[in-house]
């Protein structure tokens, strides 16, 4: 029996009891997992401090190592997380609607778990105890398979979910992790369609082309964010600033982050030099368009490459543009769908950006890196999901589940 079979067979024997669990259940074992977090917390920074000496040996950009590093205030925040999700509502065996049909049958639609869920993703050991709540309050069991760089820090925090699932009684295989970082095994469970029931990539561009071009499961594509900033000619051009600076600089190794800023041509002589003073003060290195280069004293000239690449790191391209209606174009030709904004004072700007631009989320006067589910009420979020079926954008707890409809009759048959 291959890894991914048995990984399988106990993923779905797990979801079978995790599908009768009621909200208490389910809450208090989650409580049970955000202590023992907080219990074992040196446990955790001890391997996660082994994934990133071996990172830094392999040359990990710091950005990236930052995606890897955990301390006591990320892992608090984790075991908040867990929280938040004890909070929300259980969508599970909520009845959205009921009629009656002609026949006088009484038909329903009811929230039900999607099964087992496989996640593949990189990097970020926060996504183990995302997943693994959102997963545990939506009756779905979940096989969880992370990349190298954080191998040790993961093993680590599925042993302790699991400590808290056999301390309430409860199956460990409701979370199982992969202790196999071979592309083998990640094919294995591209193809597993007997046991999972879809299939979730968070990670860079790379791994999720060859998921969505390889995978029999069905998938929900999350991730790459070539973001976007679109500076109107009726912007405050200090909100504008403080907007690209926070979009750029905070966490430039997060999906949510910008990669590129779109000048409207009647500010771009006022706002180019100002934002390139911002930018240089935080490391950020410009790759600017011919026009922005009259402005700019230190942009290197943009390639059309430029356009396309989520560089997860402290690079802006820069683009000066005629009018929104090219700033949408150009939106709309390079990006990934995942978060877009405009800075303006104009309603009529405002209301064509958030119609006009095809993306998951799209803001008028904020900053990018709010695209987060915590940061929407939702808790942890399972990932952002950049594609139109089943979700889209931040994925909370109904993202999560299916439906099926329900019908209660008294004896009728159909004639």
């Amino acid at each position: 029996m291959s890894m991914m079979e048995e990984l399988g067979k106990n993923a779905k024997q797990a979801a079978a009891v995790l599908s009768g669990l009621d909200t208490k259940t389910k809450n208090d074992c989650l409580q049970v997992m955000a202590d023992k977090l907080r219990k074992h917390a040196n446990r955790v920074l001890t391997a996660n401090r082994q994934d990133l000496e071996r990172a830094a040996e392999n040359g990990t950009r710091e950005v990236m190592l930052d995606r890897l590093r955990l301390t006591h205030a990320r892992i608090e925040d984790m075991a908040k997380g867990i929280e938040a999700v004890i909070d929300l509502p259980d969508p599970i065996g909520e009845v959205s609607k009921m009629w009656r049909n002609e026949a006088g049958l009484l038909i329903g639609q009811q929230r039900v778990p999607l099964g087992v869920i496989g996640i593949i993703f990189e990097s970020r050991p926060n996504v183990t105890t995302d997943a693994a709540s959102l997963c545990f309050k939506t009756g779905n069991a979940v096989i969880l398979r992370g990349g190298k760089d954080a191998f040790q820090s993961n093993e680590v925090l599925v042993t302790i979910l699991q400590g808290a699932l056999a301390a309430c009684d409860l199956p460990r295989n409701c979370i199982q992790f992969v202790n196999d970082t071979s592309y083998d095994v990640a094919n294995q469970m591209m193809t597993a369609n007997q046991y999972l029931d879809v299939l979730i990539p968070r990670g860079g561009a790379s791994l999720i082309k060859r998921i969505t071009e390889n995978a029999t499961v069905p998938v929900i594509e999350t991730g790459t964010g070539n973001n976007h900033v679109y500076v109107d000619q009726a912007a405050q051009l200090d909100m504008a600033a403080d907007i690209i600076l926070n979009a750029k600089v905070q966490r430039p190794s997060v999906c949510n982050s910008i990669e590129t800023i779109l000048v409207h041509e009647a500010v771009a002589e006022e706002f180019l030099p100002q934002i390139e003073q911002v930018m240089l003060a935080n490391q950020v290195e410009l790759r600017g368009c011919p026009k922005s280069l009259n402005y700019l004293q230190t942009a290197h000239p943009a390639q059309e490459e430029d356009w396309e690449t989520e560089y997860l790191d402290l690079t802006l391209a820069v683009k000066v543009v005629a009018s929104v209606d090219e700033a949408i174009q150009h939106i709309n030709k390079y990006n990934s769908g995942h978060s877009e904004a405009i800075v303006t004072d104009s309603y009529t700007a405002g209301q064509r950006f958030l119609k006009e631009v095809d993306a998951a989320a799209v803001y008028i006067n904020a900053s990018t890196r709010f695209t987060d589910g915590f940061m929407y009420g939702f808790g942890a979020e399972i990932g952002i999901s950049t594609q139109k079926l089943h979700a889209r954008g931040p994925m909370g707890l109904p993202e999560l589940t299916s439906t099926k409809y329900i019908i209660y009759g008294d004896g009728q048959i159909r004639e």
